[in-house]
């Protein structure tokens, strides 16, 4: 069959939509399927193009038997609400657009956030003809209300009555946490409309190896216990307290906090370390995705980190499995799901959220007992190896797309007067 797959972002950028989308597809191709990308040219987070590509109407690639096609937006960093907007809008134009140049498609999938990508799918499946498959990876705009970054209520509003419009209006729908699954059902949409898959772990790429790698020598850790936050660094993690709990192991010259990535809040980041004069934080920018392993085996404890707000307990962040995956113990600063999975799979340790004490003492207690660090390190392998398998959960969703583009379910929606 052919999968016709429409994301806003998609390697090399790194981020966790990216990369899900790729392994995902990648596996799908392998299968024997046919996968095409409509996605923009690689600008995230900074809104500059990277080296190599260009912004044009439309250009062909190929990745791994993947077809590429990449249609023209708007620029913006990933900041500011506005440009942002006008970024989104640009690509759901594009991609409704230039669609065109793809072959006849069996389904069309579209993941979401970004909100436009998502209706971005309604446009395309109409033109093509074919079930429409929403994929829910994060609450929109529930998620940019959480943080602050939009106030107006007739504009909130709005947003929420084209997402309920978008829930019902899916062929089907894939959500990322269960805890979406009950958000989604709320707005009227029927549970077995609605399938759960999760991220996890590309288990060929993300595998144990060793602490003392070069990338420790170059950042001269040797010797240093290593926590290490590695992600998105926007509105929605909190990260001064990272920042706080540094302060308060100023003193333990063993103690290294490693930040690596980028987004909208970096520059205040990096001015706010500076001010307090943090030796023992160390901030590299992002980093390509080939190296993302050996920055994680790199470090004794992986932070994962959010905001204490309600909307984050439905919230499962793809960095937890990649570090688990590596043996490495988990410092979960995040409410809900996630701390389930962690409390269930015995690999961490879960504390409240934006709370600088909590992050210290955590820190502190894997220093002092590197057996207990190296027990949750494994017990988080092999929950992710049983559960988290990125090979598992791609051939999940393949099925799940074989039967919606299969002729008979598609006859039978028709009968009914879905689709």
């Amino acid at each position: 069959m052919h999968i016709l797959f429409l994301t806003h972002y998609f390697p090399p950028e790194v981020n966790a939509p990216a990369s899900r989308t790729y392994e995902n597809a990648n596996r799908w191709v392998r299968a024997g399927h046919q996968v095409t990308v409509i996605t923009c040219a690689p600008n995230h987070p900074n809104g500059i193009i990277y080296p190599g590509y260009q912004n044009r109407l439309w250009q062909w690639q190929e990745r791994d038997g993947i077809r590429i096609l990449r249609v023209k937006t708007y620029l913006s960093a990933n900041k500011g609400f506005a440009k942002r907007i006008l970024n989104y809008l640009s690509y759901m134009v594009s991609a409704t657009l230039f669609c065109s140049q793809t072959q006849k498609a069996d389904v069309v999938v579209s993941t979401s956030p970004q909100f436009f990508c998502g209706l971005a799918g309604f446009f395309v499946s109409r033109t093509k003809r074919c079930p429409w498959v929403l994929e829910i990876r994060d609450l929109w705009p529930e998620s940019i209300i959480a943080v602050g970054a939009v106030k107006n209520r007739w504009i909130i509003d709005l947003l929420e009555g084209v997402e309920t419009w978008m829930y019902q209006g899916a062929d089907r729908i894939v959500a990322l946490t269960k805890a979406f699954k009950r958000h989604i059902a709320g707005r009227g949409v029927a549970p077995e409309k609605i399938t759960v898959i999760t991220n996890g772990a590309d288990l060929e790429q993300f595998q144990t190896s060793p602490k003392e790698n070069d990338f420790r020598a170059e950042q001269n850790l040797e010797g240093k216990v290593v926590s290490s936050y590695i992600g998105t660094h926007g509105m929605a993690h909190g990260l001064e307290t990272i920042f706080n709990a540094a302060v308060l192991l100023k003193d333990k010259k063993e103690i290294v906090f490693l930040l690596v990535g980028d987004g909208a809040e970096r520059e205040r980041l990096l001015k706010q370390k500076a001010a307090r004069g943090l030796t023992n934080v160390i901030m590299l920018a992002q980093q390509k995705k080939e190296k993302m392993p050996e920055i994680i085996a790199a470090s004794d404890a992986c932070m994962v980190l959010l905001r204490k707000a309600d909307l984050f307990k439905t919230v499962i962040p793809s960095k937890l499995f990649e570090a688990m995956a590596m043996e490495r113990a988990i410092i979960l600063g995040v409410e809900g799901e996630s701390r389930e999975i962690i409390e269930e799979g015995a690999c961490g340790i879960c504390i409240e959220p934006e709370n600088p004490q909590a992050l210290a003492d955590a820190v502190w207690a894997l220093f002092e007992n590197r057996a207990f660090t190296e027990t949750l390190g494994k017990n988080g392998k092999a929950f992710v190896v049983n559960e988290y398998d990125r090979e598992k959960l791609a051939e999940t969703y393949l099925k799940l797309l074989v039967h919606v583009g299969a002729d008979e379910w598609q006859q039978e929606m028709r009968q009914r007067k879905v689709i």
